[in-house]
């Protein structure tokens, strides 16, 4: 159990550090979906710009995180491994940058942006920036350096908040009151979207700062040898990160090219609305972030002790009782959770939050099991599978968004999730069996779902607006004492939580 209690310790950091910094940047939701600050085919353009941007760094990156944490384990390669993937990383780079800078009016185009080219260049040196950074946070990582590695995370969000809301209120504030100004005279009150990607690309340059200690640590020796076992094992990793890419974000950038709008202001503007509302799937999209950030290292680290599979099973398990939590406290107080989106044009797309947000279950509960495709050197088999995926998603959208708009992206988004995580667990036991309570976990998802059935059917009935959240709040109290009641042994053995859950000592009888 010492095993999950480091999982869970450095899950939390992670976790603080994830929540806080998508906390605080989730802070922007309300900000930028204000009709003053940003027009609603502005936020539609910026939404497009940031579901390309993890397909590149799927390109900049190539696996070289994963395979860091894979060769690192090896006390061969441990001197080599860092030095290697950095230079290579360097190089490649400083390749990709050019050319994306080289062909940015025809992305642009393809993205349809074409009248702002711009975009792709402060795009192309964030992504750059980024991956530059990306084997430091690796390493702070594979050391065990949560705090660092959250303490950079959190610096970086508030710079990139504060230069956004410099750029977008106070200087249109300054231009007003002195137009012959510096500021005043080069700012551009057009160019909104470009100054959101200009803050984003200040916070990323600060990170490599903060990282430099960490980044420079590499030395001048290329181990070519290890270089090719380090690509061999990316390689899959690659058309499953970019297979991965069009299951997560590339719904977007389909629902502008195929969306039965009459106009293109209204096709972004659908695309806005989307995108606000996937914006609350944020507490389970957190905690799969968090908890993949804590859990490949620990997973490589854990194999090498007795009865790994052990460890799996119960960190599976605890995984999906906290997601089941935090998909009811999202569900059952939805009309709450909505006034972080300012603008209630983006509300009529709220439908789409429950299913988003079991897709994203889905997709915690498939990285859990990815374990043994990893551990056993099959990455390919997880390309395969996160293909399917990809397959799904293009089926589905391309069939349905011109009838059914941004509920055919959360359905495919659902179906695609839902897909990868039975092919992993059925092609898992297989090859790595590890003893998931399946049963167990499947109940407890159906037993939420029915839950959110209660919620939704009590609703119909039209009663005041605190009646039902004191529904929600009882539904929600229902579901804790459950799990503690079935879970409370286990629950006794984690850290902090623990002492909830112990049995006080009945002193003995003299």
């Amino acid at each position: 159990m010492s095993g999950i209690k480091k999982l869970a310790g450095q899950t939390l950091w992670y976790g603080v550090s994830s929540i806080a910094a998508r906390f605080i940047s989730y802070l922007l939701t309300p900000y930028l979906t204000n009709p003053d600050v940003l027009k609603e085919t502005a936020y539609g353009e910026m939404s497009i710009i940031y579901a390309a941007i993890p397909f590149l760094n799927i390109i900049f990156t190539y696996g070289l995180e994963t395979a860091y944490f894979r060769f690192s384990k090896s006390k061969e390669h441990e001197k080599d491994v860092y030095s290697t993937a950095m230079l290579s990383l360097i190089g490649s780079t400083v390749l990709f940058t050019s050319v994306l800078l080289l062909f940015r009016q025809k992305l642009a185009t393809l993205l349809g942006v074409e009248h702002h080219p711009e975009y792709l260049t402060l795009t192309a040196f964030i992504i750059a920036a980024d991956a530059l950074t990306t084997l430091s946070f690796a390493k702070l990582r594979h050391e065990g350096r949560p705090r660092k590695f959250a303490m950079v995370r959190i610096a970086g969000i508030l710079i990139n908040i504060g230069f956004t809301v410099f750029f977008l209120s106070v200087c249109p504030k300054l231009q007003q009151k002195d137009p012959n100004s510096f500021i005043g005279a080069l700012y551009n009150r057009n160019f909104s979207v470009g100054y959101i990607l200009l803050a984003n690309l200040l916070a990323s340059l600060f990170a490599i700062l903060l990282l430099a200690k960490e980044f420079f640590s590499f030395r001048l020796r290329f181990n070519a040898k290890l270089w090719r076992e380090i690509i061999i094992y990316s390689s899959p990793l690659i058309l499953a990160g970019f297979a991965g890419m069009i299951n997560e974000t590339f719904d977007r950038i389909m629902l502008k090219w195929w969306s039965s709008e009459p106009t293109e202001k209204a096709a972004l503007i659908q695309v806005a609305t989307y995108s606000a509302c996937y914006k609350l799937s944020i507490l389970i999209t957190l905690s799969v972030q968090a908890f993949r950030m804590a859990a490949e290292p620990f997973f490589f680290s854990a194999s090498r002790g007795q009865e790994p599979q052990r460890i799996y099973a119960r960190v599976m398990k605890f995984f999906v009782i906290t997601v089941c939590f935090m998909f009811l406290a999202v569900v059952l107080f939805l009309d709450i959770w909505k006034h972080f989106i300012t603008n209630p044009v983006y509300w009529k797309g709220l439908g789409v939050v429950p299913i988003l947000l079991l897709a994203n279950m889905f997709l915690g509960i498939y990285y859990n099991l990815s374990i043994w495709y990893k551990l056993a050197n099959r990455t390919i088999a997880g390309a395969w599978i996160t293909l399917i995926g990809a397959a799904i998603t293009l089926v589905i959208n391309a069939l349905f968004i011109p009838r059914f708009g941004y509920y055919a992206c959360a359905w495919a988004t659902f179906s695609c999730y839902g897909s990868m995580m039975v092919v992993s667990f059925v092609w898992g036991q297989k090859v790595y069996r590890v003893p998931y309570a399946w049963k167990k976990l499947v109940a407890y998802l159906l037993i939420v779902l029915v839950l959110y059935g209660l919620y939704s059917l009590f609703a119909l009935l039209h009663l005041n607006e605190w009646v039902n959240r004191a529904f929600a709040a009882a539904l929600l109290f229902v579901w804790t004492w459950f799990i503690g009641l079935v879970e409370g042994k286990e629950f006794s053995r984690l850290p902090v939580i623990g002492r909830f859950y112990q049995k006080p000592q009945l002193s003995a009888e003299k």
